[in-house]
């Protein structure tokens, strides 16, 4: 009998160590795999981030350190240059035109599309985001209305009111793969943690302060709470998107004689700067800065509205937002340069050089891609982006993507290699956009070959689409950016 007591007690402490080894497996294969921030802004140009070199007057030490220390993509491209199917591509890993949301009047992101958050959470990160959503119904969705809400059906314009908050929250972050959610744009938040950081009922709350320091502030919470977990984060800031806004606190540093709607650009693009910062010290101070891989980036190019016009700061609507894209050409709403080429830093110590500027084209697609691979799984064919950490780290040659594809309103685009064709509304060109003159020089009446390959493979892309072609007759885009844009390069009669 005791013979047998022993025997069993022996199971049991066996037992008992083949569980504390298990344990501790999983806790460092765990703790092996790298925490991911995702640090999207609104409406930030190419120019405005300091070290690319096009403007002297940003104040943002903790954006430049970030590059310094990591890698500094100079061709990185965005999906769309509007922020909704930016978004949708960024989060899904896919061209968001092959599930039909082509731009922000068109659809919510679909139920059915699975986002990255979702993909991390079955990888076993903790996931969470604060800031700007914008992926659910809103009043541009007639379509949408028409089916959901049968009762107001067939109206020619909808307000923000008539889509009840009730039926946005199918659409709502946490019921797309993040769990620790602070989403919105000012000081009313849907939520599912309050401030400390302790889960609640998902409601609507409201946060006091400034939006961009709340922000922050949810983010910052968030890594105190998981440190010792690896974690997937999206920091979405509504910035320098308009209204623009900003505290003394900033605007004093930008002190002088300019446009009071790029003063105001500048003090909100150093308030996000401070923030980068704070995430930076944070996560310095749990001891998991060496481990987590950055990733920041602008969903679109700066709305310039043509003329830049400094407009009173007390209108509301649609304005410069202060905002840059110099050296390029163009501006949001454009599939050229100035509307699609963003700020794109990496920065991941453990895993990639310091210092390095990688200029071959990637994009938002590959953060997806990217996030998996690094997170140990596998990724999913049917993503459109690709692992970009051996590319930037030297260890893979050539370019990570074979082409590069843009349709937006009556416009698309495709990039291959330093090759560019370009189709607004039927007019064409053919740029070199890795040169000094890229998008200011139409090389098609040179290269007429080139040109119609590359038509060719954007035909065939455009053909896989939800709703096939390259121009989407019923959003016409506007004909005064062809001419403001291009004057140099259109086709000679």
């Amino acid at each position: 009998m005791n013979h047998i007591r022993n025997i069993k007690k022996g199971n049991w402490l066996w037992t008992i160590a083949l569980v504390f080894c298990t344990t501790v497996v999983a806790q460092n294969k765990n703790n092996s795999r790298p925490n991911i921030i995702v640090i999207l802004t609104d409406d930030m140009g190419y120019a405005d981030l300091d070290i690319q070199g096009s403007l002297d007057d940003l104040k943002t030490p903790h954006l430049n350190d970030l590059a310094e220390t990591g890698v500094r993509m100079s061709a990185g491209y965005v999906t769309a240059s509007q922020c909704m199917p930016s978004r949708a591509g960024l989060l899904s890993g896919r061209y968001q035109q092959r599930f039909g949301l082509d731009h922000n009047g068109t659809i919510p992101f679909p139920l059915e599309e699975e986002m990255i958050a979702q993909r991390m959470k079955d990888a076993g990160y903790v996931t969470g985001m604060s800031g700007k959503w914008h992926l659910e119904p809103n009043r541009n969705h007639h379509n949408w209305i028409n089916t959901n809400i049968p009762e107001i059906a067939g109206r020619k314009k909808y307000n923000n009111e008539d889509v009840p908050h009730a039926l946005k929250i199918p659409y709502l972050p946490n019921n797309k793969g993040f769990d620790f959610v602070h989403e919105g744009n000012l000081n009313q938040y849907w939520a599912t943690h309050n401030v400390d950081g302790e889960l609640i009922e998902p409601a609507l709350i409201n946060i006091p302060g400034y939006r961009l320091e709340v922000q922050t502030e949810s983010a910052v919470t968030f890594i105190d709470k998981f440190k010792d977990e690896p974690f997937f984060y999206f920091l979405s800031y509504y910035a320098p998107h308009v209204p623009l806004d900003a505290t003394e606190k900033y605007l004093s540093r930008f002190p002088g004689d300019m446009p009071e709607r790029r003063r105001m650009c500048l003090a909100m693009i150093a308030a996000m700067d401070d923030g980068i910062g704070r995430i930076k010290e944070t996560l310095r101070k749990n001891n998991i800065e060496e481990n987590t891989l950055i990733i920041f980036l602008s969903d679109n190019g700066a709305p310039l509205k043509l003329h830049k016009k400094d407009v009173p700061l007390s209108f509301k609507g649609g304005a410069w937002n202060g905002s840059l894209n110099d050296p390029y050409i163009g501006e949001k709403g454009m599939v050229s340069e100035g509307g699609v080429r963003v700020p794109f830093i990496m920065n991941w110590p453990n895993g990639l050089p310091k210092g390095k500027v990688y200029d071959r084209p990637v994009s938002s697609l590959d953060i997806a891609a990217t996030s998996l691979a690094i997170a140990g799984e596998k990724v999913p064919k049917e993503l459109d982006g690709v692992n970009v950490i051996p590319y930037l780290n030297g260890e893979t040659k050539g370019d990570p993507h074979d082409a590069l594809y843009w349709r937006f309103w009556q416009q698309a685009a495709i990039r291959v290699g330093d090759w560019k064709y370009l189709n607004y509304q039927n007019t064409e060109f053919l740029f070199n956009v890795y040169n000094d003159e890229h998008e200011h020089v139409n090389l098609i009446g040179k290269y007429p070959n080139k040109a119609k390959e590359l038509k060719a493979n954007l035909t065939q892309w455009g053909s896989e689409l939800k709703h096939p072609g390259i121009s989407m007759k019923d959003a016409p885009a506007p004909k005064e950016w062809l001419t403001h844009y291009f004057y140099e390069s259109l086709p000679k009669e």
